[in-house]
């Protein structure tokens, strides 16, 4: 029923013009001006936020209209003389009251948030509630490796799913357990290597403990020092598996197969100065800039590659080291595959124990499975002394089963009675390094091969805890630091470079633990641990069977992430799935060519078959009068990860492709981040050593 009350006039019909606008970010864009709020209720992206509207103004009360009939609803009937008048009031009222409703609905005042680039985020760079923090817990609950997602001004938005992020500092107590439980989950990254470099060296259990003394105290040491004058990002520091293909090729070098005796320090020797000669080379490519420049060429679609060939170079080892003890051997790969993937949400106290614990506890449980088995006498044959050198046994029934007895039994080392209870690594405890140019020059190499897998890590992991990914004068810096720290091991003779982990990125997102604090004291932990002899001496300890199931595991972690890394580009594309599939089959087949040729079935090789793939350098194809040469070029082209890594290289750069089709790495402008005060805070130096070398421009922000 229409109100009979002429002062209350129901309100006016929308015009035309008063629908709602586009998006705040198409305004943006385009440049449009509405001239009506019809935008201030349906935009809640968070990039632009309104004023509150003015109030409307009071509608002044008119005297009632003498022509309205207001019992019958409708207008008297006016005299020919007055019908005019009325039309020319009627349409001076309607004039004035389409002047008002257009004053009432003009355009409030639209101001841009002035932090972290228009966008709505927290304190810490954080995407405030809504969809983002939907995502985020869809992310907490898959475990998903982060997404690159880019906002209106261009730069790589972090999710916000971590418990703690990359400056917060929830306490000492948490940051403790925090960070024990980061370096605890990448146990295998750390201690496995010297595990498997000692023996072919020819080296004691004695030496194998002292060498996982050296590496615990370098990893920490070089951990501290990555976090607080590299990077800034909580990353790891340690021998990489990307250091361990051309180890073990100069380790079966030509020279070395003749030794006799313990040749352990001679070799060692060897690889310091190679490490050390490969390491200042890295460090020169990051302090000069010259990272910064090398970095536009390096793209998901050439480190996924590259990454997943140092994972797949190793299966002629894997495998054939387990099945010298298949029932201790294939144990412990099924309860890692368990932990990792069937228990992987299993949750004890908020704490994801079987994912993370993955390593730890299959190790614990198959080294007491063991044990257990050693003691009940499974492995006792009559008459037999696994301690024994093969050469000297006699019986055939012993020689039938020494090999069984050395891998099965967890007595047959003394390395942990042996073992002193405080030792201090220091540097040169193996002699002054040798340096030869040809194993420098296959270092040089690979310090390039590890500096590609490294900038996968620092853009993943930025994205997981930084407000913002790092400039490239930051990832140079990176780069630098990590050359110094593989100096430093080469000083100390761990046997390879110090490096970051490509595990750090898979650790972070399942721990959702980013604080460099976190990290920092853990690696104290650490090198309070190295000084433990007898923390060394456990670990040497361990069977060589459990090591090489251990190594499957880990060398498949490293293959699948590597490929992750497909994730920030246009996976589905034709261009992209033949330059990765190219890149990975010559990978492989390449140096399978190298590593066969010369070789008849029924030649007599004195090293055993697992290594058979590194004595490449003293049969390989290419053979000119430099014997030098011919030892760079037959190791190299034998290196899965330096086939893979040309090829995708060359072809990513040469075979057209968009941006988003080639997934190319955005990289934070510096200008841009200077504005940001959560960048700034992100990866300035500490102690404002930054202020000191704001000349050099190219490895800072």
């Amino acid at each position: 029923m229409a109100s009979s009350d002429p002062n209350k006039r129901p309100p006016p019909p929308p015009g035309p013009d008063s629908a709602a606008m586009p998006p705040s970010s198409w305004a943006k864009r385009t440049g449009f001006r509405p001239k009506f709020s019809g935008e201030t209720n349906s935009s809640d992206s968070g990039q632009i936020s309104a004023l509150p509207p003015p109030e409307p103004p009071q509608a002044r009360p008119k005297p009632p209209n003498s022509s309205l009939d207001l019992e019958a609803g409708r207008p008297r009937p006016a005299p020919n003389g007055e019908a005019a008048a009325a039309k020319d009031r009627a349409k001076e009222e309607k004039d004035k009251e389409r002047k008002e409703r257009e004053k009432e609905l003009a355009p409030p005042v639209r101001k841009r948030r002035d932090s972290d680039g228009g966008k709505n985020l927290g304190a810490n760079g954080q995407t405030a509630a809504g969809e983002g923090s939907r995502r985020a817990v869809r992310n907490e609950e898959a475990d998903v490796l982060p997404q690159s997602v880019l906002d209106d001004d261009g730069f790589i938005s972090r999710q916000s799913h971590m418990k703690y992020d990359l400056r917060d500092s929830p306490g000492l107590v948490p940051i403790g357990l925090y960070g024990f439980q980061h370096f605890l989950s990448m146990l295998g990254s750390l201690i496995l290597i010297p595990l498997v470099l000692v023996p072919a060296m020819g080296g004691s259990h004695e030496d194998t403990a002292n060498i996982v003394s050296t590496v615990l105290f370098i990893s920490g040491v070089t951990t501290l020092l990555h976090i607080s004058f590299g990077s800034r990002l909580p990353l790891i520091q340690g021998p990489s598996f990307v250091y361990l293909a051309p180890a073990l090729a100069i380790i079966n070098s030509p020279e070395f197969l003749g030794l006799n005796g313990n040749n352990f320090k001679h070799i060692m020797k060897e690889l310091q100065g190679a490490v050390i000669i490969g390491s200042a080379f890295q460090a020169f490519l990051g302090y000069s800039g010259l990272m910064s420049i090398f970095v536009r060429l390096i793209n998901p679609v050439v480190v996924a590659p590259t990454v997943a060939a140092v994972g797949l170079s190793f299966y002629s080892y894997g495998f054939p080291r387990v099945g010298t003890c298949i029932e201790i051997g294939a144990v412990q790969i099924l309860l890692v595959v368990v932990f990792s993937l069937y228990l992987r949400k299993v949750s004890i106290l908020g704490h994801r124990v079987f994912l993370i614990y993955a390593v730890p506890l299959g190790l614990f449980i198959t080294w007491a499975t063991a044990f257990l088995l050693t003691e009940s006498g499974v492995y006792n044959y009559k008459g037999c002394d696994a301690n024994i050198p093969a050469s000297n046994i006699i019986s055939d029934h012993c020689r039938r089963h020494v090999s069984r007895m050395k891998s099965c039994r967890v007595d047959t080392t003394q390395a942990l009675k042996s073992a002193p209870w405080f030792r201090f690594p220091y540097p040169l405890q193996w002699g002054t390094p040798v340096f030869h140019w040809n194993m420098a020059l296959v270092m040089c190499v690979v310090s390039i091969i590890s500096s590609v897998d490294s900038v996968g890590s620092y853009h993943a992991s930025s994205l997981l805890v930084a407000s913002r990914p790092p400039t490239a004068g930051v990832l140079s810096r990176g780069i630098g630091l990590e050359g110094l720290s593989s100096i430093l091991a080469g000083l100390w003779g761990t046997g390879t470079g110090s490096t970051t982990l490509t595990e750090n990125v898979h650790t972070i997102a399942v721990t959702k633990m980013g604080s460099r604090k976190a990290v920092q004291l853990g690696a104290c932990i650490l090198i309070a641990l190295s000084l433990i002899g007898k923390v060394g001496g456990f670990i040497a300890s361990i069977p060589q069977v459990i090591v090489a199931a251990l190594l499957c595991f880990m060398w498949a972690m490293l293959t699948a992430l590597g490929l992750s890394n497909l994730r920030y580009s246009e996976a589905g594309s034709s261009r992209n799935i033949i330059i990765v599939g190219l890149s990975l089959f010559f990978s492989l087949s390449i140096p399978a060519y190298f590593q066969q040729y010369g070789i008849s079935p029924n030649s007599n090789v004195s090293v055993p078959s697992y290594l058979q793939p590194y004595i490449v350098a003293s049969h390989g194809p290419i053979q000119t009068k430099s014997s030098g040469l011919n030892y760079v070029l037959n190791t190299l082209l034998s290196l899965h990860m330096v086939i893979a890594f040309l090829f995708a290289l060359i072809l990513d750069n040469t075979v057209p492709g968009s941006r988003q089709e080639r997934g190319v790495y955005v990289w934070s402008e510096p200008e841009a981040a200077r504005r940001e005060p959560a960048v700034c805070k992100d990866y300035e130096l500490p102690f404002r050593v930054s202020r000191m070398f704001r000349w050099v421009k190219w490895v800072g922000l």
